[in-house]
């Protein structure tokens, strides 16, 4: 990832930034983020959570939505990610709208330049929202998921899996580990 203009911006000012802004960017503190182009590896195991989401949303015939990457997450009024892929139960979005109202599911497909930030500042800020429930972290090269869960309270419950299944109570269905790695 990259820094872009050095001026700090709010989430508005950002949105209204990135529009017609070839790439991918992030708002992390105020400051632009560009996302390096992905590899093909990273680009098949988003395909496969989004279709396992998909797939999981309709056989459990669940009032929810899976949103591929492109729409926004706003933390706060200095950040805004846009995940791999989310879910979101309820009215369904806006024709129009980039921002996601009401996250209950985040997934973000990890890679080399971005393992660190999605293993701390995006898993402390993703849990600020009290929509979100499940926090996804796929790491297609080792084949492993670390799965955050909102527990009672302020608990945080965190498993890392391979294989098995991945609950998502709530809203309520369960996808296999290995529907959501590419093919080997």
């Amino acid at each position: 990832m990259s820094l872009q203009p050095k001026t700090r911006l709010t989430v508005d000012e950002f949105l209204a930034w990135a529009v017609g802004r070839p790439g991918r960017h992030e708002l992390l503190d105020g400051e632009v983020v560009s996302m390096s182009p992905q590899r093909a590896r990273h680009a098949r195991a988003k395909f496969r959570v989004q279709t396992a989401l998909q797939a999981g949303l309709a056989a459990a015939k669940l009032r929810c939505e899976m949103l591929p990457d492109g729409m926004t997450v706003r933390v706060d009024d200095v950040t805004a990610y846009e995940p791999d892929a989310l879910v979101q139960c309820g009215e369904p979005l806006d024709d129009d709208a980039v921002c996601a109202t009401n996250p209950i599911i985040v997934i973000e497909v990890m890679s080399p330049g971005t393992r660190g930030i999605d293993a701390g500042q995006k898993l402390a800020d993703y849990f600020r929202l009290p929509s979100i429930q499940h926090y996804l972290m796929i790491d297609p090269g080792k084949r492993r998921l670390i799965h955050h869960r909102r527990g009672s309270g302020d608990i945080i419950e965190t498993r890392i899996a391979s294989e098995g299944w991945v609950d998502f109570t709530p809203p309520g269905f369960s996808v296999a580990v290995g529907d959501l790695f590419p093919e080997t």
